[in-house]
């Protein structure tokens, strides 16, 4: 098939940053797009072909855009599985496949799976309701501290949270829930894997991921990570066995734990392009999110390995600010060699809101790390503050 300046049309799920930055590639490749999503100020509306505005949620909003486009793919798994099922039935080609979002939208589905496939997990317990899981932490039947996610609808550190009594679990919703054994690990690390229909497969560098302490979100996404490189290699392995087995095609971010004793434990997944995988838009020979389109459209995929070490930094709104969104010295770090900022066009800032990125790359990966603190420090996301009227007293 003809992709490239022709009637081929590709349609996205989702119209955040993900998207967004999936689209810079599109852009590349003279390659149409038809993106869907529930906001008028959706930050893909300025780079796609079309846009439609619409709950992606709804079966028959998905089934109807669908059927205007010739491959489907998404940025966000909260999706209407069953209409890009019927959308797969009548020849749509969806990737990566809703067999395989299926298997992982549902956290506690995604860890029978780890089980039924004797892929290394955290110990865990599935319940119906939040009230199930109070009943047996009342009767000392689970062991504390653990941690507790809600098996659907979490992002961004949201839907996770550390149980250490009883008090920790009033404020959460009364939901279908799992609780999970809190693993001591040294590290947090990622490998990103991509995948086209034809079997063809790749793993990017092993990443280490540096989290803020309250909000549960990556600060820094460091690449390579600084660890053994046998335990990096333990960890592409297990990454690339996890691909094979849900059998995807696309982008697979599989986040994991290295324990004290260097054993490498399966967190979860992301079937697309991942946080702890934008720093390869400066770093690598091929950025993920290029890498996730050649998959999806069966293409030869491309270098996986960096060019330089690579390492980056998220810009979360600040605490205190909710707004109208605004920079402070941005224009500061653009001064800086190697420092790149991508703003990801939300208008609106809350606190730990996602609102862009900043890649730092360097010869020398400590000097990265040196400057990506500097940058932390500097460029502050925080809101306009309102004007006074000079007539209104």
């Amino acid at each position: 098939m003809n992709y490239f300046s022709s009637d081929f049309k590709l349609g996205i799920l989702g119209g955040g940053q993900l998207g967004k930055m999936l689209l810079s590639e599109t852009r590349k490749f003279d390659i149409q797009t038809y993106v869907l999503d529930p906001s008028d100020d959706a930050p893909c509306k300025i780079a796609c072909n079309k846009f439609f505005k619409g709950d992606i949620t709804d079966f028959d909003t998905v089934y109807n855009f669908g059927k205007q486009v010739n491959v489907l793919t998404f940025e966000i798994e909260l999706v209407n599985i069953d209409a890009l099922e019927k959308l797969e039935r009548e020849g749509i080609k969806v990737f990566p496949s809703p067999k395989t979002l299926r298997g992982i939208q549902n956290k506690g589905i995604q860890k029978e799976f780890y089980i039924n496939n004797k892929i290394p997990t955290a110990e865990y317990e599935k319940f119906s309701a939040l009230t199930a899981l109070k009943e047996k932490v009342e009767n000392n039947q689970i062991q504390l501290p653990f941690v507790w996610k809600c098996t659907e609808f979490g992002y961004d550190g949201n839907g996770v949270k550390i149980i250490r009594n009883y008090a920790d679990l009033e404020s959460l919703p009364n939901v279908e829930c799992i609780a999970e054994e809190m693993i001591p690990f040294k590290n947090e690390i990622a490998v990103i894997v991509c995948r086209n229909a034809s079997g063809e497969i790749r793993t990017y560098p092993v990443v280490e991921m540096e989290f803020h302490p309250e909000a549960n979100q990556v600060e820094y996404v460091i690449c390579p990570a600084r660890i053994d490189e046998k335990v990096a290699e333990k960890a592409r392995a297990i990454a690339l066995n996890v691909s094979i087995k849900f059998d995807h095609v696309g982008l697979l971010a599989v986040e994991m734990f290295q324990t004290q004793d260097d054993q490498i434990i399966v967190n979860e997944v992301a079937p697309r392009p991942h946080n702890s995988g934008h720093y390869s838009i400066e770093a690598s020979y091929t950025s993920q999110f290029e890498n996730h389109l050649r998959a999806i459209l069966n293409l030869p995929l491309g270098d996986t390995q960096s060019k330089l070490a690579g390492i980056m930094v998220n810009l979360s709104g600040e605490e205190g600010f909710t707004g109208n969104v605004v920079y402070e010295n941005l224009e500061q770090i653009l001064s800086w060699s190697g420092v790149t900022p991508h703003i990801y066009g939300k208008k609106e800032t809350r606190p730990f809101r996602k609102m862009g990125h900043v890649t730092i790359v360097h010869k020398d990966l400590n000097e990265a790390r040196i400057l990506a603190e500097k940058v932390k420090n500097t460029i502050r996301v925080i809101s306009s503050k309102p004007k006074l009227n000079p007539f209104k007293l």
